[in-house]
């Protein structure tokens, strides 16, 4: 299949996990999704990453974000596995690890790149929004855990700038301020949409202050 580009939608799947068989864009229903590959069970960098993901369970719960993995091992591993990772990461964790040993899965969304390896998933992060439609995609190589903080950070991004005619500048976190896209030139629509007003650093950007969400 051809890579995924953002704006794609999700491709769609039935693959068993530890949670049942997950019918994916049922079982995602009108919620944010985070798909994550990992190339096996036990590695130990992804073990730390379940475990944060676990313990970020009301990070993503608030923002209406159903985390889910992949790895290409099957269930019954999966299962030692999710022991390891409570006993080890002192957490519990709650969300699906999809068993792809047909690697159905990692052929859908392109998670097999030979030139690192033919057998197993490189380590991909996908934002999925509520229409099914991919936002963001990352890939890490082996040797360097995710950064959930990001992750997070882009997740508050988009759903604030889906929100409201606004961008996000470099290194923006959920409560600074927020760039007023280009496209919006009418006074009387800046006036009523941010009340508590803006400032012009340029002639062609504003910023305001970060909209209620």
């Amino acid at each position: 299949m051809a890579t995924l580009r953002l704006g794609d939608t999700a491709p769609d799947f039935t693959q068993e996990s530890t949670a049942g068989t997950i019918h994916f864009h049922e079982w995602a229903g009108d919620s944010w999704v985070v798909l994550f590959s990992h190339p096996a069970d036990f590695t130990p960098v992804c073990t730390t990453e379940l475990g944060k993901t676990a313990a970020l369970g009301g990070e993503f719960a608030k923002r209406r974000v159903l985390p889910i993995a992949v790895s290409v091992d099957p269930v019954d591993s999966h299962n030692r596995w999710v022991g390891d990772i409570n006993e080890t990461q002192n957490t519990t964790v709650n969300f699906p690890i999809l068993a792809d040993a047909d690697k159905k899965v990692a052929d859908l969304y392109d998670m097999i790149h030979p030139n690192a390896s033919t057998t197993v998933t490189v380590r991909s992060v996908f934002i999925i929004d509520p229409k099914k439609v991919i936002r963001t995609t990352f890939t890490y190589p082996a040797s360097t855990g995710r950064n959930f903080d990001e992750i997070l950070r882009v997740i508050d991004s988009l759903q604030l700038t889906d929100s409201h005619k606004v961008a996000t500048p470099a290194n923006w976190k959920d409560g600074d301020d927020v760039i007023i896209v280009p496209s919006l030139q009418d006074p009387a629509e800046i006036a009523q949409r941010f009340p508590k007003g803006f400032k012009a650093v340029r002639p062609y950007l504003r910023i305001t202050p970060q909209p209620n969400k």
